[in-house]
């Protein structure tokens, strides 16, 4: 703990950062067409940051250093283990997409995989707001270029200015919120401010402006609505292969800002930020819910979803403070284990698009979903698993972690938005419904295109991951407690 350099916290991301930067310099040298070795490189450093980081939580190897900047902790590890499980499975599972679509002859789009994960553990980590804002933009500046690495789409540069500047103007509030903040209590590390907060030494009116800005960044990266307008647009543009990093691992890196900054850092001011989560958590499912239902891109709503499942996660964090003032840390648990849960669903739910989708034929309409039930049984029940989960259908885990959102909700004396949590829920179940209507009982088109084998290292991964949401449904208990554990083991209230 007294340590101000131990690297040895810092192990996992300084092996990260080498590894990246080697495989910038293998595609000089290397000649292979489709970046094999690049490849499998970067599957390698994502098993062996993982395993580091499971060794350290296993040694009990916790604390800060780099002068209380970066921070080693349960919730860390937890997050960060599921972040590489994102980044590598959406890696598997889009490598022929993008050799299809020649995305990956030059290797780069497994060096700036590579740095987006380094930024989202940076972020993770962070015990300061400048490491936190040094890991959201090389997470954000890497999602940047991934979105615009097919350099024969026009709709893939467009989405990636669109995100490119909006995430830049949602940086820039960020960084201003973050300026008042540490004007306001003359702090930059977190530990200090919630120490100045203690005690009462700070501008109080300096400090709610600061967190509204801030609130504003959080809102953004987590896809809440008035900041959603990115999300649809950058889901549908983007090559698939990209959407599913996009919509996976960043989610959890976001909330992971989110509990360090605002949970962590401003739970003394908590009756302050409540209500901002409130206005966006009603909206987010109001409008995420809402508007999917009249998407006939797959992708567009997946992306509408999205919104509505971040609703779920603002309600969870909002709920951890009850009406009474009493800390309840089980709602964090709860909404930890609602991205963790989300982003399971996530991976597959993308990956069945990709592996429906051909060379000249993208797979992104639901209407090409049509009949799939006849080409491949399997892969619709797959879909149909993955429709109900974000339904909340039981006995999948989407149905326990709304349950558990909901129940933390309630518990926090806020009846009336779990009433409408619910009711808007219903609402979105339609669209789940619709594409397995679409799959089990329309007629395929004439020219709809064979689907492949499933009998490969793509398709076992494919049937894990289906398998893992229904007995995380059926037995949800184990996650469940860990991510309250992590989470009372890493707070300071």
């Amino acid at each position: 703990m007294g340590n101000q350099f131990n690297f040895m916290l810092a192990l996992p991301e300084i092996i990260l950062a080498v590894v990246a930067m080697l495989i910038l310099l293998l595609e000089v040298f290397s000649k292979s067409k489709n970046s094999v070795l690049s490849y499998c490189a970067s599957n390698v450093a994502y098993v062996l940051v993982a395993a580091i980081i499971l060794f350290q939580w296993n040694a009990q190897h916790f604390g800060t250093t780099f002068y209380g900047m970066f921070v080693v902790d349960p919730l860390a590890n937890l997050m960060k283990i599921f972040c590489a499980l994102a980044m590598l499975v959406a890696q598997v599972y889009g490598r022929q997409y993008v050799i299809e679509r020649d995305m990956a002859k030059n290797g780069d789009i497994y060096s700036l995989s590579l740095f987006c994960f380094l930024g989202q553990m940076v972020l993770i980590s962070a015990a300061s707001m400048l490491t936190l804002f040094l890991g959201l933009e090389l997470m954000s500046l890497a999602l940047y270029a991934l979105i615009a690495l097919r350099r024969d789409s026009l709709q893939s540069a467009e989405s990636a200015m669109k995100y490119f500047i909006l995430g830049s103007l949602a940086s820039g509030i960020m960084l201003y919120g973050i300026s008042l903040i540490y004007g306001a209590t003359g702090h930059i590390d977190i530990n200090g401010i919630i120490t100045t907060m203690a005690d009462g030494q700070y501008n109080k009116a300096v400090l709610m402006l600061g967190t509204v800005f801030v609130l504003c960044g959080v809102g953004f990266k987590l896809g809440a609505v008035p900041f959603h307008m990115w999300i649809p647009d950058v889901y549908q543009g983007a090559p698939t292969a990209i959407s599913l990093i996009v919509s996976t691992a960043p989610k959890i890196a976001a909330l992971g800002m989110t509990f360090r900054l605002v949970v962590d850092g401003l739970h003394t001011v908590a009756d302050s930020w409540q209500q901002m989560l409130m206005i966006m958590a009603v909206l987010s499912l109001a409008i995420g819910n809402l508007t999917a239902i009249m998407q006939t891109n797959f992708k567009r709503m997946l992306g509408y979803s999205t919104i509505s499942h971040v609703g779920f996660v603002l309600l969870g964090l909002l709920a951890g403070v009850t009406k009474t003032g009493e800390m309840q840390t089980g709602a964090y648990g709860a909404a930890l284990f609602y991205i963790l849960q989300y982003v399971l669903t996530t991976l597959p739910a993308f990956g069945i698009i990709l592996v429906l989708a051909r060379q000249g034929f993208e797979c992104e309409e639901i209407a090409d979903l049509k009949g799939l039930n006849r080409r491949s049984p399997l892969l619709a029940f797959s879909v149909l698993l993955l429709m109900f989960s974000y339904a909340g259908i039981p006995p999948l885990v989407g149905f326990y972690a709304k349950v558990a959102v909901l129940q933390a909700t309630i518990h926090a004396g806020y009846l009336w938005l779990a009433i409408a949590a619910v009711i808007f829920s219903l609402i979105g179940a339609f669209y789940y419904i619709r594409v397995v209507k679409v799959m089990y009982f329309d007629e395929p088109a004439e020219d709809a295109p064979a689907v492949g084998s499933l009998l490969n290292f793509r398709g076992g991964v494919m049937s894990i991951n289906s398998l893992v949401i229904l007995l995380l449904g059926i037995l949800p208990g184990g996650l469940m407690a860990l991510c309250t554990l992590v989470v009372n083991s890493s707070f300071q209230f």
